[in-house]
């Protein structure tokens, strides 16, 4: 079943290639949207996809890359949009 998510991870995320792994990890699984820093300090992940896929990713997003510590992660399923149409990094 395709659908979103909508994910803020909370931590040392920023400064430390979690967007770029967060990317590189939604290619390798053919997902679909954007993952971009936030002013707080957190990183916003909008992402589309087969739902298992999804949840799958999101247990990626909790180890991080290697310098960075996700202290939280907000994670809400959303309807499947399909206007992505590919994964990027937006600033």
């Amino acid at each position: 079943m395709m659908t979103g998510a909508h994910i803020r991870v909370v931590g040392r995320v920023q400064g430390v290639g979690f967007r770029y792994f967060a990317m590189r990890h939604a290619n390798d699984y053919g997902l679909k949207g954007y993952v971009k820093n936030l002013a707080d300090g957190s990183v916003e992940v909008r992402i589309e996809g087969e739902k298992e896929v999804i949840e799958h990713y999101k247990t990626i997003l909790e180890q991080g890359p290697g310098f960075s510590l996700v202290d939280n992660i907000d994670f809400t399923f959303e309807p499947y949009t399909a206007k992505y149409q590919k994964f990027s990094v937006e600033y």
